[in-house]
């Protein structure tokens, strides 16, 4: 594990593969942390690829440096923390894999850096380039966390009890039997991190225009708002089982890409791929990486 400072954050990530190979940044969601991605590295390492998996601020390791930093999380200031990585480590052109928050995260930096990232792999939450509208009633159903932490009742609760929060949307998020709680207990652990609930909290409410943006990104945060469509090779993966975004969410998420785009369903597979099935994640991302501009 190493790790890298920016202004505010001690950011810990980790290297595997070829120091010579072509850098691929690898970005983890919520509820989840970089272990995430352990069985497609174990996939994907060797000579061709440079893979740099960091953890998100507020989780496990990657801790604030002082108490008056601001406990931000909107996908800016995240994908700031991301290419300032990429600064640190001297990689100028790379390719971006997001899952969940990393998904918009990827999206930022496409938009934000486009002369530096190659290519784009989505995974499971769709792009909010153009604006996040509201989803209709059906969709904002199944994202009934995010009003729930909205609330100070809601963010009282969570705080109570973490556990038990993130632990019911691993549930709900997949088919049946899908993880073992020796997992889940794992991946948890980074949950601790003494300001994982400020960061979410934020995160959620920063979407929904009930937070500010931290203020250094609004910018970027301004720049996805207004990027209609982009045109870098992009690929989308969707688990046919996603208990929070099924299928029909994503069905025309093609518009939003004018190059080269696919969407990848994957059956049996709920909100997590990179876990559910990281043989067909690896096979398909291996084909689109290697893939020619």
């Amino acid at each position: 594990m190493s790790k890298l400072e920016t202004a505010d954050v001690q950011v810990h990530f980790t290297e595997h593969g070829s120091a010579h190979g072509q850098p691929i940044l690898l970005l983890h969601g919520w509820p989840d942390d970089a272990s995430t991605w352990d069985d497609l590295i174990a996939r994907l390492s060797g000579n061709r690829y440079r893979l740099i998996v960091p953890t998100i601020r507020g989780f496990g390791e990657s801790v604030f440096k002082h108490d008056g930093a601001p406990r931000t999380a909107n996908s800016g200031i995240l994908a700031l923390d991301a290419i300032a990585l990429m600064d640190g480590l001297g990689i100028e052109r790379f390719s971006a894999v997001g899952h969940d928050w990393g998904s918009n995260i990827a999206e930022a930096l496409a938009i934000g850096w486009a002369d530096r990232v190659e290519r784009i792999a989505l995974l499971s939450s769709m792009p909010r380039m153009g604006g996040l509208p509201t989803p209709p009633f059906w969709h904002s159903q199944l994202d009934w966390y995010h009003w729930f932490m909205a609330t100070k009742r809601g963010a009282k609760a969570i705080a109570e009890d973490r556990r038990a929060f993130t632990h019911l949307h691993w549930e709900n998020w997949g088919p049946d039997g899908w993880f073992d709680e020796q997992t889940f207990d794992r991946v948890a652990q980074s949950f601790d991190n003494p300001d994982w609930l400020a960061v979410t909290l934020h995160s959620y409410r920063s979407r929904w225009d009930e937070a500010e943006p931290d203020p250094r990104s609004l910018w970027l945060e301004q720049k996805i708002k207004e990027t209609r469509t982009v045109s870098l090779p992009a690929v989308y993966f969707q688990g046919q089982e996603d208990g929070v975004n099924p299928p029909q969410v994503s069905e025309n998420v093609y518009k939003k890409f004018t190059g080269s785009f696919e969407r990848i369903l994957l059956q049996n597979v709920g909100h997590f791929p990179q876990r559910e099935d990281p043989e067909a994640v690896a096979r398909e991302l291996t084909v689109f990486l290697g893939g020619a501009p």
